[in-house]
């Protein structure tokens, strides 16, 4: 920390530090708690950011903070000290990091301005000033602000009464003794495929045992934000890893409850992969509903202003909040059950309370979209088609086939095509070349589905139902396949296409896009696999080579997945993705 005489001092002090460090300007009468310092000038997820009486800029916004600062020098005079005449209307803007942080965003540079609640960040004129501003700051408890800020904000009942109040803790613990948030987050994916061994085992004692471990990773699994947000250690790979791991985490699980089930002498392999399906449908439904609305200017939906109402009553919200079996609810779920009970009713469980929450979700989102009187932009069509995931059939078929015209048109076909071909693999013979066709008739409707943009009032129905035709089929062929093993196989290979659809929505929320259109005609698109997945039913009627096929089918596409987004995720071009108020 270097102090500047002038004005014309802080721009030469600035400009010698070196280009790849973050600097930070401070007017030297700041008076404030450390954590609102700390929240306007660390924080690695902005370019640019500031608290009343201070600023920072990370490498590249380095440049238009030192323009912005001698724009600052030649309005104030050069050997004026660095702070500027108290004469600017707006009291934040009274100091040169005030000015500058005006400038910056006059002139384009997003400036990040945290709220900071009871915090004080102040620059006091005067004695008096100065007096009032320090009582103020020690009225407050500067590490309390901390700890409750580093609870998420909006969270379920079961994390907010049952963990949080002591979670908060752990993570306090863990910075202090230099943890990192990936090295927790690590930890608690460790911890619940620990857990999910224990459940193979088949035993009384391993159940236990992995409900308890299940319980100790969803610990950790708050500790890791909390601890990010008490300590602010963002980064793009954790926000890569707290999305992608919470999924593999619980899948794993449902696989090693499936396989103590099978050494129990009860296979539920069905109902294990039943209920990944379910909850990966419910996900992509949340996801294509969100992206459909994201950039709307206001929600002039009736359903969403009664949303509103009920969560001005404090009992609703929280009800609410357990209807829709959130992550916490749902693990705390599986975990007594698993402890207490057997697999399969751990699995009837999680079917029905997800269905019902699917249901209830599903519904209101409906109501919402028909009375809600904004249209879709072009950015949230471009989303729609990407989470759509057609592959090259579908493209071939959107290409030379005219656009179907109607406000619920896509949706209706895309539904079509989804009963159509899971019809077809649950009631045509096993092994069917009919089967085959009803894959046919899905992949022409599917491209027509995606011929127009999905610009409809319904049309972020057309992903869901892709994901529900593509994963029942799969689910449906292996079950009903006379070949050994071929449900856990297509457990794999759900497993593998839905990181791939869930890897796609992380993109998208992140500003980048989805991933590259080589990687999706590589995989073939989720009427390309549906298609392939029939075919191979049809072929390899009467043998074990339907397993084969179909492990061989969810290496190549786990493979090809996870190289491609592991390249992206480290890569310099990767977002910070952050679920701060979503209940997973």
């Amino acid at each position: 920390m270097q102090t500047a005489a002038d004005a014309e001092d802080a721009a030469t002090l600035l400009a010698a530090v070196p280009a790849g460090r973050r600097v930070a300007l401070v007017d030297p009468r700041f008076v404030g708690h450390v954590h609102a310092l700390r929240l306007g000038l660390t924080d690695p997820r902005f370019a640019a950011a500031t608290v009343p009486g201070a600023l920072t800029a990370q490498p590249e916004a380095r440049g238009a903070l030192l323009r912005a600062l001698r724009r600052t020098t030649a309005a104030v005079g050069a050997g004026a000290p660095v702070v500027a005449p108290d004469t600017d209307p707006a009291p934040d803007d009274r100091t040169v990091p005030g000015r500058i942080a005006v400038t910056l965003e006059a002139e384009g540079t997003a400036v990040k301005r945290p709220e900071l609640g009871s915090l004080t960040a102040t620059v006091p004129t005067d004695a008096g000033a100065r007096a009032t501003a320090e009582s103020a700051r020690d009225e407050v408890d500067d590490e309390a602000v901390r700890l409750r800020s580093a609870v998420k904000a909006h969270d379920g009942f079961f994390t907010t009464f049952a963990i949080s109040p002591y979670s908060r803790y752990i993570a306090r613990w863990c910075a202090r003794r230099g943890l990192t948030p990936n090295q927790v987050t690590t930890a608690s994916l460790i911890t619940a495929l620990v857990a999910a061994g224990a459940a193979a085992t088949g035993t009384r004692g391993g159940y236990v045992a992995a409900g308890i471990l299940l319980l100790v990773s969803f610990v950790l699994d708050c500790t890791d934000g909390q601890l990010a947000r008490y300590s602010l250690q963002y980064s793009t790979m954790g926000a890569w890893l707290d999305a992608t791991f919470d999924r593999a985490k619980e899948y794993a699980y449902y696989a090693g409850l499936a396989i103590g089930a099978v050494r129990g002498g009860d296979d539920v392999w069905v109902l294990a992969l039943g209920a990944m399906v379910l909850q990966a449908c419910r996900h992509v439904v949340d996801f294509s509903f969100n992206e459909a609305n994201h950039d709307a200017v206001a929600n002039t939906s009736p359903t969403a202003a009664l949303s509103d109402k009920l969560d001005s009553v404090g009992w609703t919200v929280w009800a609410r909040r357990m209807i829709v079996l959130p992550i916490g609810e749902r693990w705390a779920m599986i975990a007594v059950l698993t402890a207490l009970t057997t697999p399969r009713i751990v699995f009837y469980a999680l079917l029905i309370g997800c269905a019902l929450a699917a249901c209830y979700t599903t519904a209101g989102r409906l109501l919402r979209s028909l009375t809600r009187r904004a249209s879709r932009t072009d950015r949230a069509a471009r989303a729609l088609a990407d989470l759509a995931d057609s592959g090259p059939l579908a493209q071939g078929v959107a290409a030379v086939a005219p656009g179907l015209r109607g406000a619920f048109t896509a949706p209706a076909v895309a539904l079509l095509g989804t009963l159509v071909m899971i019809g077809g693999a649950l009631f045509l013979p096993y092994g069917s070349w009919l089967t085959v066709a009803a894959a046919a008739v899905y992949v022409v409707l599917s491209g027509l589905a995606v011929a127009r943009p999905l610009k409809g009032a319904l049309d972020w129905l057309v992903p869901p139902f892709f994901r529900a035709a593509e994963y029942v089929t799969i689910l449906v062929l292996a079950a009903r396949s006379d070949s050994p093993h071929a449900v856990p196989a297509a457990f794999g290979l759900v497993s593998a296409v839905a990181y791939h659809h869930y890897d796609t929505v992380y993109r998208i929320r992140g500003g980048t896009g989805a991933p590259p259109q080589w990687l999706v005609r590589t995989i073939g698109g989720h009427e390309g696999r549906t298609a392939l997945v029939a075919v191979l039913a049809a072929v390899l009627t009467h043998a074990a080579g339907f397993t084969t096929a179909l492990t061989a089918l969810a290496v190549a596409v786990a493979l090809v997945v996870l190289v491609e987004s592991i390249r992206f995720w480290v890569s310099s071009s990767a977002p910070a993705v952050h679920d701060e108020g979503e209940l997973a």
